[in-house]
């Protein structure tokens, strides 16, 4: 049985989380980490707030999703009008209904949708949608990783924060300082 995937997380906004699943965007290295439905309901899984996620889901779609929020923020960053073929697919992914909040039996906080992927993409949509019109969008920044291509919102106080993950991409370049340093 194949490994559960895992999904990068932590760029600030769902929508930005999102659009991480073209992996090492704009590079020779690019990953698509949404090739089909059972990925999808991973991802949803995950990331949404919908773990219990099932069905047969459209992932093509979700992918069409994922491209009409990158070139509206995108956009959106270079001070462009937007295209309007994403401006429209964005504007109907956030016109379903999103998740709901239930308190289970236990007393734990559960969400419920009667089609998840579609509620989790909405969500998605929603949040593209308030982060290309509000301040934050000052605060999006490319990962410094030459080979990462991700994007990230900077809550850094300073807002010089360079990298999409400490982790990963920052810990990378620290690394090849030091290698450097010592030859």
């Amino acid at each position: 049985m194949p490994a559960t995937p895992r999904f990068r997380q932590g760029a600030g906004r769902l929508s930005l989380d999102f659009i991480r699943t073209l992996r090492h965007r704009g590079t020779p290295d690019v990953v698509e980490e949404l090739p089909d439905a059972e990925a999808l309901l991973a991802w949803v899984r995950q990331c949404g707030p919908c773990a219990d996620a099932t069905g047969r889901p459209d992932a093509a779609n979700a992918r069409e999703l994922r491209e009409a929020v990158h070139t509206l923020i995108s956009d959106a960053r270079a001070g462009r009008t937007p295209d309007t073929h994403s401006r429209d697919r964005v504007n109907s992914a956030a016109t379903h209904a999103v998740p709901v909040p239930r308190l289970d039996v236990t007393g734990h906080l559960a969400w419920h949708a009667e089609a998840p992927v579609r509620a989790t993409l909405s969500l998605v949509a929603r949040d593209a949608l308030d982060l290309v019109t509000s301040p934050s969008l000052a605060r999006l920044r490319n990962c410094a990783g030459p080979t990462c291509g991700a994007l990230f919102l900077d809550t850094s106080r300073p807002g010089n924060r360079r990298w999409c993950s400490m982790g990963t991409c920052g810990n990378r370049a620290k690394k090849e300082t030091l290698r450097g340093r010592t030859i």
